[in-house]
């Protein structure tokens, strides 16, 4: 049988107060009630489940104070996109930013952009910031939607009237590059399961390192997106087993380097793993380097050599421009972060004989 829906009378009575007292706390005005009785009520309504109504009618205010998190339900991810090490880290900092300005954080992982705008506006948004989704969603949503947002983690040609918050790519496997290159390494593979967009940054810097180019080398690759791939770079699968299957088929040339950059921790990780399991000794063998230097890193063995970014300093951006944003300011701002790598224990000087 069906719940009966609790009503405002329902908690006036349970607890021995008027419905206008219930009504007050629901809607905020709370001056001339005393604070345990403010408390009591909100502590019935949730036990009473009655949190729908109430978000109904603070949203029915002037500023709802929620920001929307929306994920893209990448097939990479295999329907656990917040279990992915990057995508947790990211949502945790977010939520510790949003909360210190004042809003609340409400998250959807959907695969398709057209849902944004409808999540957005169900909730009477403030702001949104959305991860993960290709530049011509980007500018549809733009197109289509009137409520501020944010791009955290996204790629663009022509970023236009779009705020986006990115990283620097390809200083980022510039730098693991330098740094393989300096423990002596020369046979090396870049792992990823693409070769666009942010990824292919990663490994035209680590190519460039690798191969010392000059400035003028280093300044043409950075401009030429479609500059193609070289015989280091090894492109997976995007499913766990598929690139469980793939590893298996390419052991033998895996064994013929000693140093690999998997273009994320996951990737990293995930390959450390294998080769642990066909007796391949980390690093002493190979080793291997990751990319956003997640609290995944320090929880496997050998801790992982990573490229950082700074999570919480991307999170506050992400606040601050949607704030910016609502005073129509800022529009179409791309800030670009730095990047450092941490050097941890899955990493080596090369074997001298």
């Amino acid at each position: 049988m069906e719940n009966k829906r609790t009503r405002i009378i329902d908690i006036a009575e349970e607890l021995g107060v008027s419905t206008a007292t219930v009504s007050n706390v629901i809607h905020g005005k709370t001056k001339k009630i005393s604070d345990e009785t403010v408390h009591r009520v909100q502590e019935l309504l949730e036990k009473k489940q009655y949190i729908p109504s109430m978000a109904g009618i603070l949203l029915a205010q002037n500023d709802s104070r929620i920001i929307g998190v929306v994920v893209n339900d990448h097939e990479k991810y295999e329907s656990h996109a917040l279990e992915d090490a990057f995508i947790a880290s990211s949502l945790n900092n977010l939520s510790a930013e949003i909360e210190k300005a004042g809003y609340f954080m409400m998250v959807k992982v959907t695969s398709r952009w057209s849902e944004i705008s409808k999540f957005a506006s169900m909730w009477n948004m403030e702001g949104l910031v959305v991860i993960g989704f290709c530049e011509n969603d980007y500018k549809k949503l733009r197109d289509s939607m009137r409520i501020p947002f944010v791009v955290y983690d996204g790629y663009f040609k022509e970023p236009g009237r779009i705020c986006n918050i990115a990283i620097d790519n390809f200083d980022g496997g510039f730098q693991i590059g330098t740094y393989f290159r300096k423990k002596g390494h020369r046979k090396v593979l870049c792992v990823s399961d693409n070769a666009t967009c942010m990824d292919l940054e990663r490994y035209q810097g680590f190519h460039a390192a690798m191969e010392e180019m000059g400035a003028d080398a280093v300044e043409r690759m950075k401009r030429k997106q479609s500059e193609g791939i070289g015989d280091d770079f090894l492109m997976v699968p995007m499913t766990k087993h598929g690139r469980r299957r793939f590893y298996q088929d390419n052991l033998e040339k895996l064994k013929k380097v000693t140093a690999v950059f998997a273009v994320s921790d996951y990737y990293a990780v995930e390959l450390i793993q294998f080769l642990q399991e066909h007796n391949i000794k980390v690093p002493e063998d190979i080793s291997v380097a990751g990319f956003d230097d997640s609290p995944l890193c320090e929880k496997v063995y050998p801790t992982l050599t990573a490229v950082k970014q700074d999570g919480k300093r991307r999170a506050e951006l992400a606040v601050l421009l949607l704030q910016e944003l609502k005073e129509g300011k800022g529009e179409g701002q791309t800030i670009t972060l730095p990047v450092t790598l941490v050097e941890r224990k899955s990493t080596g000087q090369i074997a001298q004989f």
